[in-house]
């Protein structure tokens, strides 16, 4: 009786997609995270993997119970073929854009106070306008690396957008000293930035830093730090207004969280004299990773949000 033949191994072209589904792999750092990019089940993830692994006779992804890590063999398998697969998907692009109706999903990154407030109110008229597009929008203030994790766009409050990446201004942004009627009637008003250190004083939560604003007088370039504290510390800009709207102390807010309850006269400025130094960025960017093309949805998102946002936030809220 002959002994059975080893199964004839996949032609090396079969295995292109499980070359990509690798690459994939390496950027999200798991199964899910990777099968959820490809539109993959993760089953059908990992048996791309295995047979992968299979037809190249070493292991290419060390897993554990809490993590999925490239070996040295996955991660220059995937290095080597990153670059070709990143001009493949840029060239269909530019074929695709030639169909004529913009169509596609674009993933978009942003803050969530900024999203929430300024970007939602925008986004339908942008779907109406190019019904083929699809976005999903991830809202997050945590710094998403773009590329590694499948972004095409992201926006920014920042004032030096990173070198690596293609950045467009969308409006100048200014930080905002406020606090409520309420509050400085119980508690008066500060007349010098170093007053604040007597102050309950609501402030965004950051890492490894002691609590303290720094301020610079309007016509002059002096500059005053003082230490602050107060009942409240957030993340999240939108939590800081609704404290001082609740009287509990000065605020520290970018002007698009702001606009609303200054307008109102729920909120009035404090200290106008001083400008808040070093806290928010300085402007609103769209920023993608940098490549030899940008896909047509990405390029007609930015202009649209270049035209939303031309008077800034100064202007009237955005129509719902």
């Amino acid at each position: 009786m002959d002994d059975a033949l080893p199964p004839a191994p996949r032609p090396l072209p079969a295995l292109w997609a499980h070359v990509h589904a690798l690459t994939v792999l390496g950027e999200a750092g798991s199964y899910t995270a990777a099968a959820r990019r490809l539109g993959l089940s993760k089953a059908a993830m990992s048996l791309r993997i295995s047979e992968l692994e299979a037809a190249a006779g070493v292991p290419l992804v060390r897993r554990t119970t809490r993590s999925v890590r490239l070996t040295e063999a996955g991660r220059r398998l995937a290095d080597s073929s990153r670059p070709a697969f990143a001009s493949i998907a840029e060239a269909f692009a530019g074929v695709h854009d030639l169909a004529g109706q913009p169509r596609g999903l674009l993933r978009l990154t942003a803050p969530v106070a900024l999203a929430r407030q300024q970007l939602l109110p925008r986004l339908p008229r942008f779907l109406q306008q190019y019904p083929e597009v699809r976005v999903e929008l991830d809202l997050s203030d945590r710094l998403a690396a773009l590329a590694p994790e499948g972004f095409d766009l992201a926006l920014r409050h920042t004032t030096h957008p990173p070198e690596t990446h293609v950045a467009w201004a969308l409006c100048p942004t200014e930080t905002l000293l406020v606090a409520s009627p309420g509050y400085l009637a119980a508690h008066g008003a500060p007349q010098h930035p170093r007053d604040l250190a007597r102050h309950r004083c609501l402030y965004y939560l950051r890492e490894s830093e002691a609590p303290g604003w720094s301020f610079e007088p309007v016509d002059g370039d002096e500059r005053v730090t003082v230490g602050i504290a107060g009942p409240l510390a957030a993340n999240n800009s939108e939590a800081l207004r609704e404290a001082a709207l609740a009287d509990l102390g000065i605020a520290l807010l970018p002007d698009f969280s702001a606009q609303a309850a200054l307008r109102s006269g729920r909120l009035v400025p404090v200290l106008t004299g001083w400008r808040p130094a070093g806290v928010f960025g300085s402007h609103l960017w769209a920023i993608r990773p940098r490549t030899a093309q940008v896909p047509r949805p990405v390029q007609l998102l930015v202009t649209f949000l270049q035209a939303e946002f031309r008077a800034g936030f100064r202007g009237e809220a955005p129509a719902g």
